[in-house]
């Protein structure tokens, strides 16, 4: 059909219209989605990718591209769309939004090759991945020199604005003055099921204003307005900018009789039809062929194909003042190099760090620490206002904090947001050259739950350090006593990534030479997520037979390993952690019996090891008794169907934790009496 409206309004428009159409299209034809966001916020993310988004069409992983964090991950039909007109995506992928093997699925999921920069969805922690990636082109930057600089967009709707860690990302943006961020806040006024003036009247523009942030007001449909803004925003040296561009929701859909159905609710969450308005009209009305939608209008497509061509030059220019620097800085060039390819880890000798026996595991992190910022250049250490407690401080001390002014520091005061934090964490690694670490305790990690689900899912490798792993805590009483956290742990231990992989490394070690190894573990794990679960309490060593007790520890890299043997055991204790000094002290006192013990930090490694080895750790022919400050399911399944746990199975309570240890049987002379009726009852 003939689009007489092409010929009336300028390749730009035509550009957002197009977004519109493929956008609505995608939902259309999958019976499921969100066109109405997608359609509004068509024109500021052509202008932005068309424009001002810097990247190199040959080289989708060039190191100083521009980031773009898309927080609404609802909205992935808009992203997909102008991905396409990069060549990313395929018209017939498009047509498969949200099917079975298809790459354009509902919510986008990091795949760098194809332009997207990270996993969104749970509204909020998109724009914070920005801010965490801001910050590592600060830190870089500031090692480096301002040559390899680039900006951080983010794209946030009024559900992220909304969401609880706008204001942690909001507030910390802000006072570090994070000039290279820029994000765009689609304010349509319409949520999913009702409107944003039965929801708020808070002021925005005061409220980010208040934080530090240059904020800058538009009509978010008007190019000449966007361009506008985009360039304040490029000028703008002191402070992180946000545009909040009064938008449209469905801009262009009409019904059938030709009736208006944009700002309406209806087309948040549904296909245009299921809303009640006409497809057909609408994608007439912005230009297109309603019987064939999924294409690129062909000065659109020529534009873009400009849009390439000038990228490709802008990034070869770059390249070779990259390449210049490297020549006159040959050491500091080697240096980047080793900090993208996570080549730093290789600076640490973790045999030669020398713990003190009997401390808490958290102590014995701390010394870790300590080395790291040493050692390990590019490591960007963070705490929730706990660094004096989860003793991430040990790191503070050998380093400086990043701020306004100290951009290369190498700890971020993070104040009182675990979620913040950790999403904050996620970007960083997203943008890469850095290696990102969270200390909390551990009963907080409730609040980071979704940010390290998507680090699980986005495979990356944060490093999450949880002290006050149990509830000899004591004193603060239930509040600050994890009980069931552990359980929740070694469930998101078991999960398979996309490669098959445990998706997270969980590790709760059993003394201070075991934290060492643990962090080893944690360092070179570059796939996945790691944990460190530590105590706050001191924890007696573990037994010594043979060698240091570093390369004693050196079996934990299986998970699970045998820390005191005898020959036909009679009973195998299993526990993790602080347990396990417990269970030596009980087996002490079982001397009629031949008692093997077994340290088990991550059972979901544990469980990765060849079946032999398992066998021979946890032979099924053994009774096995396992101790736990946690849930008892926690050992289930490494104690057997046979096999007992003691554990808890209720809250804490507020009382010094040597009298907590007798109340609930953390001792010694409780381990030997349960022991003892544990095999009489199999008599």
């Amino acid at each position: 059909m003939e689009n007489n409206l092409l010929e009336d309004i300028s390749v730009s428009q035509k550009a957002a219209n197009n977004i519109r159409i493929l956008s609505a299209a995608m939902v259309e034809k999958a019976k499921s989605g969100h066109p109405g966001g997608a359609m509004g916020g068509a024109d500021f993310i052509h202008v932005l990718y068309s424009e001002f988004l810097k990247y190199d069409p040959k080289d989708p992983t060039w190191i100083n591209r521009d980031r773009f964090f898309l927080d609404p991950g609802h909205m992935s039909p808009m992203l997909y769309s102008v991905l396409a007109m990069q060549d990313k995506y395929s018209m017939e992928e498009l047509s498969n939004f949200r099917q079975w093997g298809s790459p354009t699925p509902g919510h986008p999921e990091v795949d760098v090759l194809r332009g997207v920069e990270n996993t969104s969805g749970p509204l909020g922690q998109g724009h914070a991945m920005g801010v965490g990636a801001a910050i590592a082109e600060r830190f870089l930057a500031a090692k480096f020199g301002e040559w390899m600089s680039h900006k951080t967009y983010a794209y946030i709707s009024d559900g992220g604005i909304q969401e609880e860690i706008s204001q942690g990302a909001g507030r910390i943006a802000g006072f570090l003055g994070l000039s290279n961020l820029i994000m765009f806040y689609d304010a349509n006024q319409i949520q999913l099921s009702t409107t944003v003036d039965e929801v708020t009247n808070e002021d925005t523009k005061a409220k980010y204003e208040a934080w530090g942030w240059n904020v800058i007001v538009i009509d978010g449909n008007d190019h000449e307005q966007i361009r506008k803004a985009l360039y304040q925003a490029h000028d703008e040296t002191e402070k992180p900018t946000l545009i909040i561009g009064n938008t449209v929701m469905g801009k262009g859909a009409l019904g059938e009789k030709g009736e208006s159905y944009e700002a309406m609710t209806s087309t948040h969450g549904q296909p245009l039809t299921g809303a009640g308005a006409s497809f057909v009209k609408t994608v007439e009305n912005l230009g297109g062929d309603a019987e064939n939608p999924f294409q690129i209008f062909p000065e659109v497509a020529a534009l873009y194909e400009d849009v390439r061509e000038f990228n490709q030059s802008y990034a070869q220019k770059k390249k070779l003042d990259a390449a210049v620097w490297a020549e006159e800085n040959p050491e500091l060039a080697k240096k980047l190099s080793d900090f993208y390819e996570m080549k730093t880890i290789e600076n640490v000798d973790f045999s030669q760090i020398e713990q003190q026996e009997g401390v808490a595991t958290r102590a014995a992190s701390s010394k870790v620490l300590s080395v790291f910022a040493e050692k390990v250049e590019n490591m960007i250490v963070s705490s929730a206002d706990l660094s004096n407690s989860d003793k991430t401080d040990g790191f503070l001390k050998k380093t400086t904090v990043i701020t306004k002014e100290n951009y290369g520091g190498g700890f971020l005061q993070a104040g009182v947001s675990e979620l913040t934090m950790a999403c904050l964490a996620n970007g960083m690694a997203l943008h890469g050259g850095v290696i990102p670490v969270v200390g909390t305790f551990f009963v907080f990690s409730d609040y980071m739950k979704p940010a390290y689900r998507l680090s699980a899912l986005m495979e990356l490798p944060v490093k999450y350090v949880w002290t006050h792993d149990a509830f000899r805590v004591g004193e603060d009483g239930p509040t600050h006593q994890p009980v069931e956290h552990e359980a929740q742990i070694r469930l998101m231990e078991r999960l398979q990534n996309h490669n098959g992989e445990n998706s997270m490394l969980a590790l709760r070690p059993a003394d201070a030479d075991e934290t060492t190894v643990a962090w080893e573990m944690a360092l070179k794990n570059v796939k996945t997520p790691s944990a460190l679960v530590l105590s706050r309490q001191n924890i007696k060593a573990l037994p010594l037979e043979t060698g240091t007790r570093y390369e004693a520890s050196k079996s934990a890299e299986k998970g699970g390993y045998i820390v005191k043997d005898v020959e036909n055991p009679d009973i195998i204790l299993v526990a993790s952690g602080s347990e396990v000094s417990t269970l030596v002290a009980g087996a002490e006192l079982l001397e009629e019996l031949k008692v093997r013990i077994v340290s088990v930090p991550s059972e979901g490694l544990f469980r990765k090891q060849e079946k032999a080895y398992q066998e021979e750790v946890l032979p099924a022919s053994v009774p096995k008794f396992g101790l736990t400050a946690g849930l008892p399911v926690t050992l289930l399944e490494l104690v057997g169907d046979q096999g007992k746990v003691c554990g808890l199975n209720h809250f804490g309570y507020s009382a010094p934790a040597s009298v907590l240890d007798e109340k609930f049987g953390f001792t010694a002379t409780y381990v030997a009496q349960e022991v003892r009726a544990y095999l009489a009852s199999l008599k």
